[in-house]
């Protein structure tokens, strides 16, 4: 009867939340203590049993977010103004989390902002606060079940990143944990992105190094060079930012603005770069040149790096353009004499097609007053920092992929390539690689559509359009995308997000058909290769991509006996862990995490008793 009693007290307004029940996490630990009697095991579970039938579980996540509306918009240390020392800038366009969506008064009456200060998060280490009248307050909701299971991925989460970007965000943390990855919100839908970028004439493929599949039939439109029109799957390819986390690939989201902090680094790095191109064989006064570049780069606010590798691509390290760096062009020779252009601009593909590459580029610096190499270096950064990064496309991505608005998507890219931040996002990489960079404070800003499938837009042909780097993509996806792209969960040690009952040839399946010349096997707990039967806990999936080998351990939520079940034993288990009478370890124990808290408590045992009653399925 006093058992009873105690189990009157709760309401079903208060227990209506399956994920905060402090209350029976009271009592769950006040029955387990003191023993394991059978009598007490009974009390546990009619105490859980009556609390299931109180619960009305659902659940809805919501984070509070800003989007920045204003430039160059400072974020203090403290709601006072110009008082507050300033810990961040922050750009237009851009999102970030809030702490709550509270108003803070001006601490020193100073009224530097009548509406009030909102608490923010920036990059994911530093919080501080931003005057309300320079941001829009979001309220984003969340369809995403995946709950974080280790501290990579609840930063992740709490920054706004679904989980289909965690794994490959968190190998790159793993390898490089000085780096900062931050969420672009892009308040589109992914299908109508990719949808407008496959406009016929918006964007064009090499024809000589992929499958059919990558290109687009029905467009007869064509560039110079070969190149035609890609298919809708090579856009997706291309644009799907989770294609791209991989160490060479994810520099095209480096954000481009300069950084005082190596500026002792770039001389050597620039160099780097521009050794071996046309530039370099064609203007002997490299080094002043190089100088101009940096100091140019420093005063328009971008990253002499990144223009180094977009020069390098532009440019190329062949003889072909000649004519272009050494400023003559045919019968117009005096005219064009000494004018350079080292970015390509005006080479646009209608020019081209009418009067040619030398002529478009020339063309446009005589027009533009680029005559010498200073003014050429000078002027490009320019209106290259001023046309793309100071207007919001301050990454290789954003430059390619002009995507901030749906009626002018691709109105304002920097290249018809579908390939090209790709291309250069290798060159920035190999840069920094040389020069030993890699240990940086790098940020890197990564885009978050809307609607985007869980499944990352992959496909099993193709290559990078580099011709310095032409590597296939079979044998080259990353052992974190091939996981992902099929539907599962990857962490450095594990494997997850597999239904209760899946088929072991099922998995298989659904690896190899993503993973191009990508092996894959699965063996049981004791090594022992399995073909059929279902999925286990405890399980080991071998993946080798041509390049290295992983074995992911298998983990089915709530399968900790690795039977492939969910059952009774499994809840005696995690009870016991609980009471200190047992030993789980590993996946197992991973396993027992039901509710993805990082914790083993009463509410995994909750989650478990309703599992087995049919009430409630274990988010995987």
């Amino acid at each position: 009867m006093k058992n009873i009693a105690i189990l009157h007290i709760f309401n079903l307004n208060f227990v209506n939340n399956l994920f905060d029940k402090q209350i029976f996490g009271i009592i769950f630990t006040n029955i387990v203590k003191g023993g394991h009697t059978m009598k007490k095991k009974i009390m546990l579970l009619s105490f859980v049993t009556f609390f299931l039938f109180c619960l009305n579980v659902k659940a809805v996540g919501y984070t509070y977010r800003v989007k920045i509306i204003n430039s160059k918009v400072n974020l203090r240390n403290n709601p006072g103004g110009n008082d507050g020392v300033r810990v961040g800038l922050l750009s237009k366009n851009d999102y970030y989390i809030l702490v709550d969506d509270k108003l803070y008064d001006d601490e020193n009456n100073h009224k530097r902002c009548n509406g009030g200060w909102y608490h923010m998060t920036y990059y994911t280490n530093v919080d501080g606060y931003v005057c309300s009248d320079d941001v829009e307050l979001v309220i984003s909701y969340s369809t995403d079940t995946e709950k974080p299971t280790t501290e990579c991925e609840k930063t992740l989460s709490e920054a706004g990143f679904p989980s289909s970007y965690w794994g490959g965000i968190c190998s790159l943390k793993e390898k490089n944990p000085s780096w900062t990855f931050q969420p672009v919100k892009i308040e589109l839908n992914w299908d109508s992105v990719v949808e407008k970028e496959s406009e016929c004439g918006k964007n064009f493929i090499s024809k000589t190094i992929y499958d059919d599949e990558f290109f687009d039939d029905t467009c007869n439109k064509t560039s110079p060079g070969g190149y035609v029109a890609p298919s809708k799957i090579a856009i997706a390819y291309y644009m799907d930012p989770r294609n791209a986390f991989t160490e060479k690939y994810v520099f095209q989201f480096l954000d481009q603005s300069y950084d005082g902090n190596l500026k002792d680094n770039y001389p050597k790095a620039v160099e780097t770069i521009l050794t071996g191109t046309a530039f370099n064989e064609y203007h002997t006064s490299i080094g002043n040149s190089l100088k101009d570049l940096i100091i140019a780069g420093s005063i328009d606010k971008a990253s002499p790096i990144s223009i180094a590798s977009k020069m390098r691509v532009e440019l190329g390290v062949g003889t072909s353009l000649e004519n272009l760096y050494k400023g003559i062009y045919g019968e117009l020779e005096n005219l064009y004499y000494g004018y350079f252009n080292f970015f390509n601009f005006g080479v646009t593909d209608a020019c081209v097609a009418k009067k040619g590459t030398t002529y478009c580029g020339l063309n446009y610096a005589y027009k533009s007053g680029w005559k010498g190499v200073d003014v050429a270096i000078n002027g490009g950064i320019e209106q290259f920092s001023k046309g793309y990064i100071q207007k919001g496309q301050y990454t290789g991505y954003f430059q390619k992929f002009d995507v901030n608005k749906l009626e002018n998507i691709a109105s304002h890219q920097y290249m018809t390539n579908v390939s090209g931040a790709m291309s250069e996002s290798s060159t920035a990489f190999s840069a920094y690689e040389k020069n030993n960079l890699l240990d940086l404070n790098l940020i890197f800003k990564v885009p978050v559509f809307n609607n985007m499938n869980a499944t990352i837009t992959n496909s099993g042909s193709g290559a990078v359009d580099n011709p310095e780097d032409n590597d296939s993509k079979p044998s080259t996806i990353p052992i974190s995308t091939i996981v992902t792209s099929s539907g599962y969960r990857y962490t450095s040690k594990y494997i997850s997000n597999i239904a209760v009952g899946t088929e072991v040839k099922d998995v298989k399946s659904d690896l190899e058909s993503v993973a191009g010349n990508a092996t894959v096997n699965i063996s049981d707990k004791d090594g022992n290769y399995v073909t059929s039967g279902i999925m286990k806990t405890g399980y080991k999936v071998s993946i080798n991509n041509q390049s290295s080998t992983e074995v992911l351990e298998v983990i089915i939520k709530g399968d900790t006996s690795g039977d492939g079940e969910i059952n009774a034993l499994d809840l005696l288990q995690v009870v016991k862990y609980i009471s200190g009478s047992y030993t789980l370890e590993g996946a197992y124990k991973e396993a027992a995490d039901t509710s993805g808290d990082g914790e083993i408590n009463a509410l995994d045992v909750l989650q478990i008793v309703k599992n087995i009653s049919g009430s409630y399925q274990i988010i995987q």
